[in-house]
């Protein structure tokens, strides 16, 4: 009778202990896919920026120096410049700030862009500005 109730001990704590393994496995689990899904989301995101702020670079560049209103229109400007503004705010609270500036500074000074280098320049220095902070944010990633 004493080793059957020995048995029946080591049986329950044996079971307990299974339990609390697969339930602190399975959290770990669902955690772990939760954060790889939000870094792929935020890689995604990123590389969809970068790409968008390569092509406004184009833009500015082409209606600045090319004086070419076919590839530099500023409609397709205001599109990207969007497009970055709401896809940075997927990345992170740093990288939603620089989007912003850049949005604001497009607004305040696209019309200018095919006449004023210095525009030129501005805005090349914050599409710069968001491209680094994205690296960083690459960078933490991996």
């Amino acid at each position: 009778m004493k080793n059957l109730k020995e048995r029946l001990k080591m049986y329950y704590v044996m079971s307990l202990f299974s339990v609390v393994f697969a339930l602190f496995g399975f959290s770990y689990n669902a955690w772990r896919m939760e954060v790889s899904e939000e870094n792929n989301n935020i890689r995604t995101a990123a590389f969809e920026v970068l790409s968008h702020l390569g092509e406004l670079e184009h833009i500015i560049l082409s209606a600045h120096y090319d004086n070419d209103l076919i590839h530099g229109n500023p409609r397709k400007g205001w599109v990207k410049v969007g497009l970055v503004a709401d896809l940075s705010a997927l990345i992170t609270p740093e990288v939603a700030d620089k989007a912003i500036k850049l949005k604001a500074q497009w607004a305040d000074s696209w019309h200018l862009m095919t006449a004023d280098e210095i525009v030129v320049t501005e805005l090349v220095a914050s599409i710069d500005e968001t491209r680094m902070a994205i690296k960083i944010v690459l960078k933490q990633m991996s």
